[in-house]
């Protein structure tokens, strides 16, 4: 008996989020597929959301499956109130909960400010920043209930330091900051943890149109001298959603240095 009890808490130990359902929204690709991988791999039922990256999500989902790990694709544009609350919704209609929120997903449409149009800014403000505020809400009472959430926004360097050409992208992922921290405080009596994870510099698709010339400028500023792997981005993530239960309304920044 004393052997079975020894075995489950070590198995408890690498599994620490067996039980728990995780929702990773922008999770085709990147660092959500990359979060998606990572709390599989901590036991966590992971619940993809991808806008019409279907055959990456088919991918990730048959891969996280042989693995030995549940996975569901949720497709839906977060952008719209009806269809982001709609995913949550299909969510926990399948798993009956959502115990892990992580709202990773983000678009850019970079122009200066002079050049900057209103569908510009509204288009990336809904994307990354409206659409968090649809899925906590969607997500909120359940967690309630249960007394139980974690909640993670992925933000950006690009909020903590600005960017030319960034004004919408700053603006929306500075918002996530302040947004969280309103979670923290209001949601901690229901032990409801909200956090950020901020991004430096990350080797994904987003930075695949810089040229070479210029990355090589990006790395020497930073004092790693090289670009995050999503993978690491992940473990920041998993460690807030996993051993964090003491942290909230705290911003992460996992950028090599670049910003202290």
């Amino acid at each position: 008996m004393a052997t079975d009890v020894i075995i489950q808490n070590e198995i408890s130990q690498q599994k620490p989020l067996l039980g728990k359902v995780a929702l990773v929204t922008g999770a085709a690709r990147g660092i959500g597929r990359a979060i998606a991988v990572e709390l599989a791999s901590r036991g966590a039922a992971v619940a993809i959301n991808f806008r019409s990256s279907l055959s990456e999500a088919e991918n990730l989902r048959e891969q996280l499956r042989e693995a030995g790990a549940q996975a569901t694709i949720y497709q839906g544009d977060l952008s719209n109130s009806e269809e982001a609350r709609r995913v949550v919704k299909d969510v926990i209609d399948f798993y009956k909960q959502v115990d892990i929120l992580i709202n990773n997903a983000a678009i850019t449409r970079d122009k200066s400010l002079r050049k900057l149009t209103d569908a510009d800014w509204e288009t990336v403000i809904n994307n990354n920043l409206n659409s968090a505020f649809y899925t906590v809400s969607a997500a909120l009472p359940g967690m309630i209930e249960r007394k139980y959430g974690r909640i993670v926004n992925v933000s950006s360097l690009t909020a903590q330091t600005g960017n030319f050409g960034q004004a919408n992208y700053a603006a929306a992922k500075a918002g996530l900051i302040g947004f969280s921290r309103v979670i923290a405080l209001e949601m901690a009596r229901y032990n409801i943890t909200a956090n950020v994870v901020a991004p430096g510099y990350t080797a994904t698709d987003m930075l695949a149109s810089i040229p070479a010339e210029i990355l090589e400028q990006v790395k020497a500023k930073i004092p790693i001298s090289r670009l995050a792997k999503p993978e690491e981005i992940a473990k920041a993530v998993a460690f807030l959603v996993t051993d964090g239960d003491y942290i909230t309304g705290q911003t992460l920044s996992v950028n090599g240095g670049i910003f202290m």
